[in-house]
C-alpha cells in the first residue's frame, strides 16, 4: 500500500508539473499590436482537460521562427512565422502531448480524454441501461409506428415487448456524423457495434411504463424490464395548439437533431396529433411538424372543418408588395423557393378561389385539403405573418438603382464580448477582433461608395444571435453579410485546410454567396474552401439576401498571417466591396 501510495503521489506531481506549465502558457494573453507573434512557446488548443471523441486531434499554438518544436519527440512543420497545427491520432482514454520549443528552452504539456462515440456495449448478454430510446414520455395515437433503439450485446436477437404487443429489434451497423462533418469530409457512416432498432404499432389504448426485453445468443436467454413512459391514446387529436410566438420553429423530429422546416407565423392553428418530451407534433390534413410546446398555446382537441378561402389580393407598399390570403381561420403552410419561382403551401384547406388580382400568381387544389399557390418571379426577399386571420405574403422589390450608392448594408462582426471569441489564431488572437477590424475597414469602403452601413456591433462586446437576427429584420437592408473566420472540429486537418467559404440558405442568397466567393477567391489568389447550403441563424432570415463569410482559417498556420495581416485587411475590405457593386449591377440587368 505504500509502494501504491509513492507511486500516486509521483503522478500526481508529474501531472501537475506538465498542467501547470501548460497553465502558466494558456493564460498567456496575445499582442494585440503584432497578433502573429508570440515570445515563446505558445498553445492555444487544446484547452486543458480536454475531452473528445475523435479519433484524432490538432495542437494549434506558435513559437519563434528559430529553432525546432517538437511533440513527444517528433519534430512538427511550423510556418515561417512559427506557427504550427499537426494532427495527432488519439488512443482511447488518457493522451497526454508534450511539446517543446529549444530557443528559448519551453515546455507545455496537456492532457487529452477520448472517450468512445457511443456507450460500449456489454460483453455478457445485456441492454445497456438507460440506452433504450426514447427515453422521454411519449403520447401516441392507437395503430400508429413506434420505433426505438437501444445498446445491447453484439450478436444478440433482441425482442422487446410492450404489453401484448412484441417489436422485433435488428441490428443497426452504422450510425451517421452530424452535419459538421459534411466540413471536414469526413460524413461517412460509422460502424456501431450493439446498436438495435426496431418499429411496431400498439393497438391498445393504455400506459406502459415497463418495456420487457428478451435477449438470446447461443442457447443463452436472458429477461430484462426497462423503464418506459409510453401513453397510447385514441386516434383523435390530443388538443389544438396555436402559435403564440412571432415564428414557431418546425423540424421534422422531437429534438434539435432534426432539420427546420418553414417556421409557422404566430396565431397559425393546427392538430396536435403526438408528443414526445416537451415536444408536440402538429398535423393538418397532410401537414406533420414537431415544435416545443412552449411555443404554442393547447386548447381542447376538437375536429374542425376545412378552413376556407376565396379571392387573393395584393397592394403595394414599398420596397415591399403585400399578397393577402383572407382565410377563416389560421393555417399552418409552408413555403418552397427557387431562384425565380416561390412556391406557398396552405393545410387544411378547402378551395373556394375564383378571383386572384396578382399577375404570375396560380393556385391549384391538391389531395390532403391542401392549396398551393405559385409565384412566377424572382425574389430578393420575403416575409409571412398573419393578421388576424388573414394572411399576409410579403415580397421584397428589387432596389431600384443598379448602383450601389444609396443602398443600405448590414454588416455582423461575428462575436464579441469577454465570452464569445470565437476561434482563436496561432499565438491566441481571436476571431471576434479579426471580424471587427475587417467589418471596420468594409463599412469604410462601403460608404465611400455612398452605401449606408449598419453594424451589429461597433465594439468588443456580446451580442446574442437572435438579437443580430432581428437587427437584420428591423433594418431590411438591401443585403446582409455576417462576417467570420473559420475554426474545424477535433478531427479535421488544420494544416490541411485554408480558404474562403460561402453560406447560404434562402435561393435569394445563393447568387450572392457564389459571386463574391467567385471574386475574393480569384481576385485575391486564395484557395476555396466552397459555396455551402447551410441552415445558420445569419442565413435564416428571409427579408433580403443574407451570406455568411469564412473568410479564412484561424487554425490554419499560414492563412493566419494572412488573416491578420493589415495591408491584406485592406485588400479584403476593397475586394468584397468591389464584389458587392458588381452584384447589384449584375442582378439589376440579368
Amino acid at each position: 500500500m505504500r509502494v501504491a501510495g509513492l507511486g500516486l503521489l509521483l503522478l500526481g506531481l508529474v501531472l501537475a508539473l506538465l498542467l501547470g506549465r501548460a497553465s502558466g502558457l494558456q493564460s498567456q494573453s496575445f499582442d494585440p499590436a503584432s497578433p502573429d507573434r508570440v515570445g515563446a512557446l505558445h498553445l492555444t488548443y487544446p484547452p486543458l482537460n480536454h475531452r473528445t471523441t475523435a479519433e484524432r486531434l490538432f495542437l494549434i499554438g506558435s513559437a519563434p521562427p528559430g529553432g525546432v518544436v517538437t511533440v513527444n519527440g517528433q519534430v512538427v512543420a511550423r510556418s515561417p512565422a512559427g506557427h504550427f497545427a499537426p494532427s495527432l491520432p488519439l488512443v482511447l482514454g488518457t493522451n497526454t502531448f508534450v511539446l517543446r520549443h529549444d530557443l528559448p528552452p519551453r515546455e507545455i504539456g496537456v492532457q487529452v480524454l477520448r472517450e468512445p462515440r457511443f456507450p460500449m456495449p456489454p460483453r455478457e448478454l445485456a441492454v445497456v441501461p438507460g440506452s433504450l430510446s426514447p427515453g422521454e414520455p411519449v403520447v401516441i395515437p392507437a395503430g400508429e409506428t413506434l420505433c426505438l433503439t437501444a445498446i445491447a450485446t453484439p450478436g444478440a436477437e433482441v425482442l422487446l415487448r410492450l404489453g401484448d404487443g412484441e417489436i422485433p429489434m435488428v441490428p443497426a451497423p452504422v450510425q451517421l456524423p452530424g452535419n459538421g462533418a459534411a466540413l471536414t469530409g469526413r460524413n461517412q457512416p460509422m460502424a456501431s457495434p450493439g446498436h438495435y432498432e426496431g418499429c411496431g404499432s400498439l393497438k391498445q389504448v393504455q400506459s406502459y411504463t415497463t418495456a420487457v426485453v428478451r435477449l438470446r445468443r447461443g442457447g443463452q436467454e436472458v429477461t430484462q424490464n426497462l423503464p418506459v413512459a409510453i401513453t397510447v391514446v385514441p386516434a383523435a387529436p390530443l388538443a389544438i395548439a396555436v402559435v403564440k410566438v412571432p415564428q414557431g420553429v418546425t423540424r421534422t423530429g422531437p429534438s434539435t437533431d432534426f432539420s427546420r422546416l418553414t417556421p409557422l407565423p404566430q396565431g397559425t392553428m393546427a392538430y396536435v396529433t403526438a408528443r414526445q418530451g416537451d415536444w408536440v407534433r402538429l398535423g393538418m390534413g397532410e401537414y406533420g411538424t414537431w415544435m416545443r410546446q412552449q411555443e404554442v398555446t393547447l386548447r381542447p382537441g376538437v375536429l374542425l372543418p376545412p378552413a376556407t378561402l376565396r379571392s387573393v389580393v395584393a397592394r403595394d407598399r414599398s420596397p415591399w408588395t403585400e399578397i393577402r390570403f383572407p382565410l377563416s381561420r389560421p393555417v399552418p403552410l409552408s413555403v418552397e423557393q427557387r431562384p425565380d419561382r416561390l412556391r406557398l403551401t396552405l393545410f387544411g384547406v378547402a378551395a373556394q378561389t375564383d378571383t386572384i388580382a396578382f399577375p404570375d400568381l396560380y393556385w391549384e387544389a391538391a389531395a390532403g385539403d391542401r392549396l398551393i399557390y405559385t409565384l412566377e418571379r424572382p425574389q430578393w426577399g420575403y416575409r409571412l405573418r398573419y393578421d388576424g386571420t388573414t394572411l399576409v405574403l410579403s415580397l421584397r422589390q428589387p432596389p431600384p438603382s443598379r448602383q450601389m450608392r444609396g443602398q443600405t448594408i448590414l454588416l455582423d462582426p461575428g462575436h464579441g464580448g469577454p465570452e464569445d471569441l470565437g476561434a482563436r489564431g496561432s499565438t491566441g488572437y481571436p476571431e471576434k477582433a479579426v471580424t471587427l477590424t475587417v467589418s471596420r475597414l468594409l463599412q469604410r469602403e462601403l460608404e465611400r461608395r455612398g452605401a449606408k452601413v449598419i453594424l451589429t456591433r461597433t465594439e468588443d462586446r456580446d451580442v446574442g444571435l437572435q438579437e443580430r437576427v432581428t437587427q437584420i429584420e428591423q433594418v431590411q437592408p438591401a443585403i446582409a453579410l455576417s462576417v467570420h473566420y473559420n475554426a474545424l472540429p477535433d478531427d479535421g486537418d488544420a494544416a490541411g485546410t485554408a480558404g474562403i467559404g460561402t453560406f447560404w440558405f434562402h435561393p435569394q442568397s445563393q447568387p450572392l454567396a457564389q459571386r463574391l466567393h467567385d471574386d475574393l477567391t480569384q481576385r485575391l489568389q486564395r484557395p476555396s474552401y466552397g459555396v455551402f447550403w447551410n441552415n445558420l441563424a445569419l442565413t435564416r432570415p428571409t427579408t433580403a439576401p443574407a451570406v455568411l463569410l469564412e473568410l479564412g482559417f484561424m487554425i490554419h498556420p499560414e492563412e493566419f498571417s494572412w488573416i491578420v495581416n493589415p495591408t491584406e485587411q485592406q485588400k479584403l475590405a476593397i475586394a468584397i466591396a468591389d464584389s458587392l457593386e458588381r452584384y447589384f449591377a449584375q442582378w439589376q440587368a440579368s
